[in-house]
């Protein structure tokens, strides 16, 4: 297979670019207000109620991405992935617009929190396709020797997605006081992030479809191993990916709120601090993977998660100054930019192209949707049954340990062509 034009292959780069961080902004946004949700949504007798009910919601939204992986990877296998990335991107639009137009609790009681959930199964449905959609239409657009390069750019998309929705909540709160911003003020993220959804709808209905699966419709299939046996392997491998995405870039600003008595505003701003850096970082890495491989930086990555999270919550709870929380959020956002420049080519890489779409993103959305989506849930609930705001770090080594187990006896995939 010839790689594609350059030219060619960075326009259609850049759009799929431009709709994922569009998308994950959506997805992103229910997580940095989770304070505000549970007061207006999920009332309980007590905040800490409130508050595991409101990050149940949120990964409610990840049960259903395991099942939007199945149904839109296999139509992005079969129909193209362009096709799948329409879906997914007007699906996220219409699930945050559901959210940021949903009245509250107080206005029609048990409803309230249902609409939630419905918007939450929503938008997880269209992000369990989204992810392996677009790793899948990125990394099949890349030119041989780059796909690390290439990779990165959908993580560093993600990364941007959420830096915004971070950005965007801070400057809300930050503009409004905080009565207008518990009133109504909270719904302006959601519906902005509704509004501009159409606008990464456009940007992708006028790009091409990746060389790779158009040659797979010209050709017999690529034998490989049994595909149930290659998502399991990618499931393994994402497990630590998503439990320190979620845990330090997700759960960190509510975290620091309630454990370290940070402002609302600030502790977003913390968050967006990381976000830039794993943005920056992402492609750098990813690079990097191309020159030396990805085992390296995947197993560095396994190690840092292992051996930081510990010493670094620690730090935080003990001292909660500034220039502790922020040289934390950092460091713990740089381990995850070792994963993630050459995590989306290692991961596309385990798979033919003519199963890839389908069972990376059911491998993938299953670590997700088991792992990820409910790690705030599980780190608020380790810290109200043992009374240690350090708990959550236990989560992170866990996972390090599991995900290096599959990622060591992995051949090296970044020389190799795709297949």
């Amino acid at each position: 297979m010839r790689s594609p034009a350059p030219a060619q292959a960075r326009r259609a780069v850049a759009a799929a670019v431009a709709g994922n961080v569009l998308e994950w902004y959506d997805f992103a946004i229910y997580a940095y207000m989770a304070t505000i949700i549970a007061k207006k949504f999920f009332p309980a007798g007590d905040e800490a109620s409130s508050l595991l009910s409101t990050f149940a919601a949120f990964g409610i939204g990840f049960v259903a991405r395991p099942l939007g992986g199945i149904v839109l990877g296999r139509l992005g296998d079969v129909r193209g992935r362009k096709s799948a990335l329409l879906i997914t991107i007007a699906l996220m639009a219409a699930g945050t617009m559901l959210i940021g137009l949903t009245p509250t609790y107080d206005s029609i009681g048990v409803a309230a929190p249902t609409m939630i959930l419905c918007a939450r199964l929503l938008q997880g449905f269209s992000a369990g396709g989204e992810w392996g959609g677009s790793t899948a239409f990125i990394v099949e657009w890349a030119p041989e020797g780059r796909r690390g390069l290439y990779g990165s750019l959908q993580q560093c998309s993600v990364a941007i997605g959420l830096l915004l929705g971070a950005t965007i909540a801070a400057l809300v709160g930050m503009a409004l006081p905080p009565d207008a911003m518990d009133n109504w003020g909270w719904r302006v993220p959601f519906l902005l992030g509704g509004v501009i959804g159409p606008v990464g709808l456009y940007m992708r209905r006028h790009v091409s479809e990746t060389p790779a699966f158009s040659a797979t419709q010209q050709v017999s299939p690529v034998r490989s191993e049994w595909p149930p046996l290659l998502a399991a392997r990618a499931f393994g491998f994402t497990v630590v990916w998503t439990v320190s995405y979620y845990t330090v870039l997700a759960y960190m600003p509510t975290f620091l709120q309630k454990h370290a008595g940070v402002a609302r505003s600030q502790a977003l701003w913390y968050a967006a601090a990381g976000l830039l850096l794993l943005a920056v970082a992402s492609p750098v890495t990813g690079r990097l993977s191309d020159r030396i491989g990805r085992k390296p930086l995947l197993l560095a990555a396994c190690a840092g998660c292992a051996l930081l999270p510990y010493p670094l919550f620690t730090a935080i709870v003990s001292h909660a100054q500034s220039g502790v929380i922020l040289l934390s959020q950092l460091a713990l956002a740089f381990v995850i930019a070792l994963f993630s420049g050459p995590g989306p080519a290692a991961i596309a890489e385990i798979f033919p192209t003519g199963q890839r779409s389908t069972w990376m993103s059911t491998g993938y959305s299953l670590a997700v949707a088991i792992f990820g989506g409910f790690a705030p849930f599980v780190a608020t609930w380790l810290i109200d049954r043992t009374g240690n705001p350090v708990a959550p770090a236990f989560c992170l080594i866990a996972a390090a340990l599991l995900s290096m187990l599959v990622i060591a006896p992995m051949r090296e995939t970044a020389l190799a062509p795709l297949r």
